[in-house]
């Protein structure tokens, strides 16, 4: 006679084996622009797979509201993913950054409010794994919500610099640590759940508060690990809370997977963006990059007005481009903004026609996420072998006529190979300033998000075409077409 029970068990199973597998595959297909938007349904559907499979082996909620739920939930997400501009789409991801860290926070505490109820009490490993969820989901929470502030504008970009923050930081570390202690040694004191979350939560606030604008993508990218990290804390407390001699739970194993995944991959993109801006992790979070709003130290000594700079106009401008045998555009968050990479790939198809060689030098921290300019491009489908990373193409200016920096601005500052008071110093740039001419299309001289005069736009060989970077392409644009 078949055992219904063992069926269902070896379906769920098999489910939760699938969904890893998409998980994994998922992640993998994102490396490239060829499959990302493969990898992020299969992700997607692991997920999808992972959830129903779930509420309908534990009868958490009956078919008809999980159907009521992906209905929702897929509006939801179409409505975002219509409604939200790719330019803020790093504020999404530090939304999203926050809503799973504190889902991981509140999961946890359930679970040992739920053993409390019990009466069994928990051990003292799932005590431990709970308060390590809860530290990193609520410090996730608060910290995404101040990063999501910082990029929306809400909140001042500059750092905001607490006396003796140091020191107040270290106190609650030792505060929540403390917590933790007791947690581990009496789970029936349930109000330590509540300080150890107001600790955390307070502790988001203070660690990313300090932190200037340009750094932003990095503290995302390390929140994102977080989150996972949170979810794999998670999944370890299930699964050391559960009752002596109980079936293996597959559902706190997809959720270490899953959280695994995301921390791991989080913190291999953290490293390589604190590598691109040639900096350590610990002065990311303890240090104070643009610490002045204004001009710090001897970068820009002298306001624009007194320096020279070389402006251009579009007929101007495009002679030299029509002229060129090489050109190379550097795009930048103003590209973004402008929604401009259409016309871009136009003006460059235009270029090639007439015989150049035409590239794209991406910056790994252009714009304010990873991959951020690559997915620009691709969805106007500039072919993706024109695409070319700081170490690929930066030797290759000095043989350019004609580099055109579209929005870009710490990235191509030459002072951050010469000036050590600038908070830029030592960060790889893209080598602009070393083309035959270059032309920035920019709508003022305002600094970037580092907050320091770029030394590029008063070189010799630097033209200034000012304007929103979409009518000055269309501009050009025009023009090339009377040559």
């Amino acid at each position: 006679m078949i055992d219904l029970s063992d069926s269902l068990l070896d379906i769920r199973s098999a489910a939760y084996i699938v969904a890893a597998v998409l998980f994994i595959v998922g992640l993998l297909w994102l490396r490239s622009p060829d499959t990302a938007r493969a990898g992020n349904r299969l992700s997607a559907l692991g997920m999808l797979i992972a959830v129903v499979v779930t509420l309908l082996d534990q009868r958490i909620v009956s078919p008809e509201w999980i159907i009521i739920g992906i209905v929702l939930g897929t509006a939801i997400g179409l409505a975002s993913a219509r409604l939200v501009q790719l330019t803020a789409m790093p504020q999404m991801v530090a939304i999203f950054n926050g809503f799973g860290g504190a889902a991981s926070a509140i999961v946890a505490g359930a679970e040992l409010l739920h053993v409390n109820s019990l009466g069994d009490g928990t051990n003292a490993i799932a005590s431990a794994t709970i308060a390590g969820s809860i530290i990193i989901g609520s410090l996730t929470f608060t910290g995404s919500m101040i990063a999501f502030g910082k990029l929306q504008g809400i909140v001042a970009t500059q750092p905001v610099l607490i006396p003796g923050r140091h020191v107040i930081n270290g106190l609650l570390l030792l505060a929540a640590l403390a917590i933790a202690v007791v947690l581990v040694i009496d789970p029936q004191i349930e109000l330590m759940l509540l300080a150890l979350a107001a600790v955390a939560l307070i502790g988001g606030v203070l660690v990313v508060i300090p932190i200037g604008g340009a750094d932003m993508p990095v503290v995302i990218a390390l929140l994102n690990s977080y989150s996972g990290i949170a979810a794999a804390a998670t999944g370890f407390a299930l699964v050391s809370s559960a009752p002596e001699g109980a079936p293996f739970d597959f559902d706190s194993a997809l959720l270490i997977i899953a959280g695994s995944l995301v921390g791991a991959s989080g913190l291999i993109l953290t490293r390589i963006m604190t590598r691109a801006m040639n900096r350590s992790l610990a002065n990311v979070m303890f240090g104070g990059f643009g610490v002045a709003d204004g001009i710090p130290g001897g970068a820009g000594a002298g306001s624009a007005a007194d320096r020279p700079v070389r402006s251009v106009n579009a007929p101007e401008a495009a002679i030299l481009l029509g002229y060129a045998r090489s050109v190379i555009f550097v795009p930048g968050y103003g590209l973004a903004v402008a929604q401009a990479q259409h016309h871009v790939r136009e003006l460059a198809d235009m270029l090639k026609a007439r015989g150049a060689e035409v590239r794209y030098a991406i910056h790994p921290v252009a714009g304010r996420m990873p991959g951020h300019m690559n997915v620009l491009l691709a969805e106007a489908d500039v072919p993706y072998d024109e695409l070319k990373d700081l170490d690929e193409i930066n030797d290759d200016f000095t043989r350019t006529d004609v580099a055109v920096v579209v929005g870009a601005n710490d990235v191509t500052n030459p002072a951050a190979r010469t000036d050590r008071a600038s908070p830029i110093y030592g960060m790889p740039i893209l080598n602009v300033d070393e083309s035959r001419a270059t032309i920035v299309l920019k709508r003022s001289m305002a600094s970037g998000f580092a907050g320091v005069e770029n030394e590029l736009f008063h070189k010799e060989n630097t033209m200034m075409l000012f304007g929103d970077a979409r009518a000055s392409v269309e501009s050009l644009i025009a023009e090339m077409r009377e040559l």
